[in-house]
């Protein structure tokens, strides 16, 4: 076991830098009131010794943290096979990073998973939150209330009582299914179906809501609810050719679901686009670009939302360490979405 070099200290730099330990303390801290000439010298002080500010000490100055929590409210297995929250995260990750915060992911197994993370928030571990994929029954929304913990939801809130002060950050699901089935509608496709995501998120709701937007008496049969999964699109599609053999579209929920269906339409010898058109949702191009054929798809911009997320949550800290009054409340953010055609629809 090698021995290891102890840590420079705020004194050692301000013995290198010929200055004090408070203006060090000052400097190292985003504090104010140090001429520059001195927070130069300071800094390369730091350079030099290779100093590392002291986290607790740091955080009874600046009363933060620089860590952020994101909690996904899904299972492992769902969130690291599914690329739409890689993209979500590697935007939130680009953006903390540029800020020098940390990310911290909390995942949500079951009920006592919940229970685990609220106490994490409540316990002052993490400056915030960031939070996506809930579903209608969560308690998660509760817990982050009593645990008193700035936040961002990723998603339209879903749940009921007062959203009064809530932040979030979507896109236009509701605008992005019209399109996508008004595309369709305009190939001349008269028996469009829908696979809905899971109807406990608002964003499966707003799709099928889009949907039935321009599928005003729609067959009731042509709609079956799936999972925003691969084979909860298998199971959707095979489930519709059942019932209504005669479809000459599919607007799926998102594009793993589409993936799903394009599999059972080419197993049942239906050829696309000729016989079934099938559009997606989310242009995810690790998904879109690679099924068979390459999917025309609402594209909208999983990454910048995870982006956006970070930046309001950083911007309302930033607010609230602030003097009282500076700046403004950081608002919800909707985002537009685009139709991206390719050789499906």
């Amino acid at each position: 076991m090698t021995e290891t070099a102890p840590r420079p200290t705020l004194e050692a730099v301000a013995a290198r830098a010929g200055v004090s330990r408070a203006t060090v303390s000052r400097v190292v801290n985003g504090g104010d009131g140090v001429r520059e000439p001195l927070v130069a010298r300071v800094r390369k002080a730091v350079e030099e010794l290779g100093y590392v500010p002291n986290q607790a000490a740091r955080s009874l100055v600046t009363r933060r943290h620089d860590a952020v929590a994101v909690v996904v409210a899904e299972p492992e297995t769902r969130v690291f096979a599914d690329p739409f929250f890689a993209l979500q995260l590697r935007g939130i990750s680009k953006e903390l990073t540029a800020h020098d915060n940390q990310l911290v992911l909390l995942l949500t197994e079951g009920r006592d998973d919940h229970a685990r993370v609220g106490r994490y928030l409540a316990g002052g571990h993490v400056d915030g939150a960031l939070v996506f994929s809930l579903h209608l029954d969560d308690p998660l929304p509760g817990l982050i209330q009593r645990a008193a913990v700035p936040t961002v939801f990723g998603g339209r809130p879903g749940w009921s009582g007062d959203r009064r002060g809530v932040v979030y950050v979507d896109s236009d699901n509701r605008g992005g299914a019209r399109d996508a089935v008004r595309h369709l509608v305009g190939l001349g496709r008269s028996r469009i179906a829908h696979i809905a995501g899971a109807l406990d998120q608002t964003s499966a709701v707003d799709r099928l809501d889009g949907y039935r937007d321009v599928m005003v008496d729609a067959d009731p049969r042509l709609i079956v609810e799936g999972d925003f999964t691969p084979a909860g699109g298998e199971r959707a599609m095979r489930e519709l050719l059942a019932r209504c053999p005669d479809l000459d579209a599919v607007f799926a929920g998102n594009d793993l679901t589409a993936s799903g269906a394009l599999r059972v339409l080419r197993e049942s010898g239906r050829r696309v686009p000729e016989d079934v058109a099938v559009v997606g949702f989310d242009d995810m191009l690790p998904v879109a670009e690679q099924t068979d054929p390459p999917l025309t798809t609402v594209r909208q911009n999983i990454e910048e939302m995870g982006r956006l997320m970070a930046r309001l949550l950083l911007r309302g800290l930033d607010r609230h360490t602030a003097e009282p009054g500076i700046g403004a409340a950081p608002s919800s953010v909707v985002l537009p979405t685009t139709l991206v055609r390719r050789a499906s629809a």
